[in-house]
């Protein structure tokens, strides 16, 4: 509310008091870049950013990859063996049905053949797991196996396209998984690594992996 001098001018009391302080407003905004307020406040962290490093992707070192031969989990030998004695029974249940036909009282013979089809199936799971082994080289990923028919895989991890892992409810039931591997110019899996760990099959997984990347950075070197 405005007051009258003793002349009869009006005057606002308040106008001595506020000036000062639209004074500092009217000083601080006239230096500040309409664009950019915080510009000159920004532009040393901007440049900070601009100027510093951009990182590598690191690759771990090879001898941190590779190892020696490894063998499978002695729980596969179980899981085999359960896979032949139903191999086993399917056969004996063949065996049985077909002699039963041909003469009477012949269906004891279908139960033999379960037997013996199950101990064969037995001693071929422990020497199979016997002579099973794999090993991650510097190079490429080696496998040997086989019973009767010894078959040795070299697969150069130049080749690797990808790698799986994967887990069948008679696996889940051993607590084991399988790691499968996909080469170039293959229609499937190429080679498998059954009787695993699930942390020994991720552990795998993710190494080849790494040595896969590391040998297609030196190929296209």
């Amino acid at each position: 509310m405005d007051e009258t001098d003793s002349d009869g001018t009006a005057t606002n009391p308040f106008s001595d008091d506020l000036t000062p302080a639209i004074r500092r407003v009217n000083e601080t905004t006239s230096g500040m870049d309409s664009k950019t307020p915080f510009g000159d406040e920004l532009t040393p962290a901007i440049r900070r950013v601009e100027e510093s490093p951009k990182q590598e992707p690191t690759i771990p070192d090879i001898d941190d990859l590779i190892g020696p031969p490894q063998t499978l989990e002695s729980q596969v030998q179980g899981m085999w063996a359960i896979q032949s004695a139903v191999s086993a029974a399917i056969l004996g249940l063949i065996a049985a049905v077909a002699f039963s036909v041909v003469s009477p009282g012949g269906a004891w013979i279908g139960g033999v053949v379960f037997v013996i089809g199950t101990v064969i199936g037995i001693i071929f799971a422990v020497l199979r797991y016997r002579i099973w082994m794999y090993q991650v080289r510097e190079d490429s990923l080696y496998l040997r196996r086989g019973v009767l028919t010894r078959v040795t895989t070299v697969a150069p991890y130049v080749r690797i396209q990808h790698v799986d892992t994967r887990r069948s409810p008679l696996e889940r039931l051993f607590g084991l998984s399988t790691t499968v591997v996909y080469t170039a110019g293959s229609r499937g899996a190429d080679v498998s690594i059954p009787g695993l760990t699930p942390k020994r099959a991720d552990d795998l997984q993710a190494r080849l992996k790494q040595l896969a990347i590391a040998a297609e950075g030196e190929d296209a070197v």
